[in-house]
């Protein structure tokens, strides 16, 4: 059906790109399954991200985007009565328990930036942001950029490894590196 006002098309397009990846990985990535994803023709998606990177770079923006969003919340919520440790543990559980379809999708856009060069801006401006957001609660970004690297480690472990969470052991292991 050819559309030919379709404003919405780039979304749709970026939408698809991310249902593509969540249900065949980076690997299913193509301008060719995007475009039947979103239910366009092959020549929209071209049109749009010349190359895959920009697609992937548009795909990633948006998942950290949504991330973002979650992690800002948890960091308005962080009680200063609250050990910083009991609130990482209390994150990464929330998000083990969550959505972990959705959990690995945002992984594997984020881990892509091994391989894609131009995506390596936009992994690393999203963990900037969370240091920067949580620097401001705690005070000090060398200890937010210790406790995001602890977490983000820990949930990737923990994808890995299907390994049992223990909160205890986070607790007691963010408190070492906290000091």
């Amino acid at each position: 059906m050819a559309r030919r006002h379709d404003p919405g098309r780039r979304q749709r397009i970026i939408d698809a790109a991310i249902a593509v990846v969540g249900a065949r990985g980076i690997a299913g990535l193509s301008h060719r399954s995007v475009a039947a994803a979103a239910d366009v023709p092959l020549g929209s998606t071209t049109y749009h991200f010349a190359t895959l990177d920009e697609l992937l770079i548009a795909a990633l923006r948006q998942v950290n985007g949504e991330w973002l969003a979650g992690f800002a919340r948890w960091v308005d919520g962080l009680d200063p009565a609250v050990p910083l440790a009991e609130e990482v543990a209390g994150l990464v559980a929330d998000t083990l328990a969550g959505d972990r379809a959705r959990v690995e999708l945002e992984y594997e856009l984020y881990l892509a930036a091994l391989r894609h060069e131009a995506v390596r801006p936009i992994a690393a401006e999203c963990l900037d942001e969370m240091v920067r957001l949580l620097g401001r609660r705690v005070g000090d970004e060398r200890t937010a950029r210790a406790v995001v690297a602890f977490a983000d480690g820990l949930l990737l472990q923990h994808l890995l490894t299907g390994a049992p969470f223990e909160p205890a052991v986070v607790r007691d292991g963010l408190a070492g590196v906290l000091g």
